[in-house]
């Protein structure tokens, strides 16, 4: 553990400690790994605008060396531009890409909405899943984007337009504080739980883990809870919900579903992960027997740190 000396001089020692007793030696090393590396940009192609061949070909005509991701078609790596480049970019600036983590690309993809279709997404702001799902459900459906922060929904509401999104309205509002109208209405909602970022931590940047507290994590949970319950409010019975979160934390993850499970025992099932990410480092997160029902990504040189879990309304 020699290696990661800067690292324990950096981050809360209560952090480490938490996280050492909730993972395994190896996995708990690879964690730490992960919070030291500096990840590639990575994009998503707007499907609702254009195609990945057409990006591909004007990347080559640029030298943007690119490699393409096995498990998701529109999904690009750069491998020789930093994401600063990219903002004046006229493929980024027409909304035919949108610059997107792998991890972050997974949850929309674990809820597979259709066509037609009717979407919640919880929490949405930035709108990266948002835009994402509206591009999987090829704009046609109905996609409720719910963010409690004003000026958030406003930079939600440019990503929206930009990516030509045209089925999503935009409520500005607390997700724990449903409208009623909601109830047994959505085929599927996605809740990215607003969470404690440890999934995101790099060392080299303090302001991504300076505020951290297992106080603040237990505020969280709460918070959590109260959005989860109004996710499965709003669920049609055989719908699906996709929680995730860019945490480690058990608490705000297996946690969650636990707790979730107990509150309706009779209601809601754990429902298997058919998604394989063969280049990332997984590991399942076990609740009621269901092992591939959860997925914890771990932090690597192209991931950041995420769980993510499906579940159907009985």
């Amino acid at each position: 553990m020699k290696s990661f000396k800067q690292l324990y001089q950096r981050l809360p020692p209560e952090l480490t400690a938490t996280l050492s007793a909730q993972y395994q030696p190896r996995i708990y090393e690879r964690i730490l790994s992960g919070f030291m590396v500096e990840r590639p940009v990575t994009l998503r192609v707007n499907r609702l605008k254009t195609d990945i061949r057409r990006v591909m070909e004007i990347f080559r005509g640029q030298n943007f060396k690119h490699q393409r991701v096995d498990w998701y078609e529109d999904a690009l790596i750069i491998q020789n531009k930093r994401e600063k480049g990219f903002e004046t970019h006229p493929l980024f600036q027409k909304g035919h890409i949108y610059l997107q983590s792998l991890s972050s690309m997974i949850p929309p993809l674990v809820l597979n909405p259709k066509p037609g279709m009717k979407i919640l997404d919880l929490t949405a702001a930035p709108g990266s899943k948002t835009t994402q799902l509206a591009a999987l459900m090829n704009n046609e459906g109905y996609l409720l984007a719910n963010e409690l922060n004003p000026i958030r929904a406003e930079r939600l509401k440019f990503n929206i337009e930009r990516q030509g999104a045209t089925i999503v309205e935009v409520r500005v509002g607390d997700g724990k504080r449903p409208d009623p109208n909601w109830t047994g209405f959505f085929d599927g909602v996605l809740l990215d739980a607003p969470c404690s970022g440890v999934g995101l931590i790099a060392v080299a940047n303090s302001q991504t883990y300076r505020g951290w507290s297992l106080k603040t994590v237990n505020k969280l949970v709460k918070e959590q809870r109260k959005l989860f319950a109004t996710a499965f409010q709003a669920l049609k019975p055989g719908g699906l919900l996709v929680y995730s979160t860019c945490t480690l934390m058990n608490e705000e993850n297996e946690g969650i579903i636990n707790w979730a499970l107990e509150r309706y025992p009779t209601q809601i099932t754990p429902e298997k992960i058919d998604l394989v990410i063969p280049n990332a480092t997984t590991q399942p997160a076990p609740y009621n027997n269901q092992n591939n029902s959860g997925l914890i990504i771990i932090p690597s040189e192209l991931y950041e740190g995420f769980f993510i879990t499906k579940l159907r309304k009985g």
